[in-house]
């Protein structure tokens, strides 16, 4: 009997896909470059299961069962395309490639035609829930050719988390919409890791609590508005101690590591030109942690001579920051669907935002019971311009506000930074402002630049300019918009 699927890259995702597959019957073929890896798994995680062990891409094709489903979990980025150019000649007409890692979406909008032009179909697809999402039911977000769908379908919906007995694993879209929407789901994760790290160090280093004391906080935020994976782990992590007896989290280096994904969704945004800001702080955050010996140095040469101590209610300020971090992660998930918003209507994906909201609500890093609600927002408003705008968000925002405000002033107080906090609030102060002051900024670049403005007391569209010196002359520049 031939197999269902054939799996490339038996790293930690690839073996855990496929001991989940084998866990619900399917019967899968692999391969790995190194040779022992494969011999590895099949004499350990693998053993007595019916995984097919291949020593060649040609014993892996020749292994399943047609038409052939081919996956790989492999490096993104130029290991994808060998492993493409190996595969071709190997298949035949109706075959599917399938990319399971974090690829750049444009990378599979590419990849798409061209193995249409080889009569392949190709999908590329996020796959999130890390190592244990992978053994026994991740979010999966496929996009591609659509007529692949039903021929995988079955796979990944059995294979994906289930919540409420509905699959988190829907088609997202033609082309690189699978991969889009990871990207977008990684970035909003950035997001919610530095929201939860700013509140770490506001009642850390602010309040001077206790690993054990943050444990007790976390845990408790976890029965609530702000019930998550993430912050379900966060307090597991406050629990840990080494072998010495003292908190783990303690003694790991503050530098933070990335992977790119997270930038990729900072630099679309600012192609769509959607404002992304708490994302992109998440991103300079890490790049920030990075500097650690330059951060040493300067934190002696810059001390922090005016930090105030906090000496108010404890509790009080507790419930701020919770209240803090609720608000800020509506604008991240806000943002991150504006977003989503935007590259539809560019890139003609037909997203369906609460399809995706049911997506990410098992199996992901970023799954939450907040999901549910950003699904209803969707299915009473489906146009939803943002969600800020339902009314769900934006009284639990309203409500937050407060403390929201007494934290971030607290940060500034003890020179505590919050860039992803504070800049989440800067949005949504400048998102519910109807006048900016961008009318200052049009004057400036009309006065150096001749590059025109709008009136408020004539039709939009209409572009005006100023001989501010009276010798500039009247010669305009063009105009454009991002």
């Amino acid at each position: 009997m031939k197999a269902n699927i054939g799996l490339i890259g038996l790293a930690v995702m690839g073996q855990n896909l496929v001991l989940n597959m084998n866990d619900h019957g399917f019967k899968v073929a692999v391969y790995n470059r190194t040779t022992q890896t494969t011999d590895d798994f099949l004499t350990g995680p693998a053993h007595n299961t019916q995984v097919i062990g291949c020593a060649s891409l040609e014993e892996l094709v020749d292994a399943l069962e047609a038409p052939r489903i081919v996956m790989l979990m492999v490096k993104a980025g130029e290991v994808v395309d060998q492993y493409i150019d190996k595969l071709i000649p190997l298949l035949t007409t109706g075959d599917i490639i399938v990319d399971g890692g974090n690829s750049l979406f444009t990378d599979t909008n590419r990849r798409t035609h061209e193995l249409q032009q080889h009569g392949l179909h190709f999908i590329g697809t996020g796959v999130s829930g890390g190592e244990e999402g992978a053994r026994h039911g991740p979010a999966i977000m496929p996009g591609g050719s659509h007529a692949a769908w039903p021929l995988v379908k079955n796979i990944f919906q059995t294979i994906s988390a289930q919540v409420e007995q509905q699959p988190c694993c829907e088609w997202v879209g033609d082309n690189g919409a699978g991969h889009y929407v990871k990207m977008v789901h990684n970035g909003i994760e950035y997001g919610d890791m530095q929201l939860i790290c700013e509140a770490y160090q506001l009642l850390s280093e602010g309040l001077q609590l206790s690993t054990a004391e943050l444990h007790t906080i976390f845990t408790d935020w976890n029965q609530g508005v702000l019930s998550s994976y993430l912050i379900e782990i966060t307090a597991a992590i406050f629990a840990y101690n080494d072998t010495d007896g003292s908190p783990l989290v303690e003694k790991i280096l503050d530098t933070a590591g990335q992977k790119g994904t997270g930038k990729w969704t900072g630099i679309n945004a600012l192609e769509l030109g959607s404002p992304l800001t708490l994302i992109g702080e998440s991103v300079f955050a890490r790049c920030l942690s990075a500097q650690k010996e330059e951060r040493v140095y300067a934190a002696q040469y810059l001390p922090k001579t005016n930090a105030t101590a906090f000496t108010g209610d404890k509790d009080a300020f507790i419930s701020a920051v919770h209240d803090a971090l609720y608000a800020a992660k509506i604008i991240s998930y806000a943002q991150g669907f504006s977003l989503m918003r935007e590259a539809s209507k560019e890139y003609d994906l037909s997203l369906n935002y609460g399809d995706i909201a049911l997506m990410w609500r098992g199996g992901c890093i970023i799954r939450s019971q907040f999901l549910t609600t950003i699904k209803d927002a969707f299915t009473q408003q489906p146009d939803l311009p943002n969600l800020l705008l339902a009314d769900y968000f934006s009284q639990a925002i309203a409500k937050a506000d407060a403390g929201w405000r007494k934290a971030i002033i607290l940060g500034i107080e003890q020179g505590i930074p919050t860039p992803a906090l504070s800049s989440a609030l800067a949005y949504y102060d400048g998102y519910r402002s109807a006048r900016l002051p961008a009318n200052l900024l049009q004057a400036q670049r009309d006065y150096f630049g001749a590059h025109t403005y709008e009136r408020i007391d004539q039709p939009r569209g209409e572009f005006f300019h100023t001989d501010w010196t009276g010798h500039g002359g009247k010669t305009a520049s063009s105009t454009y918009t991002v």
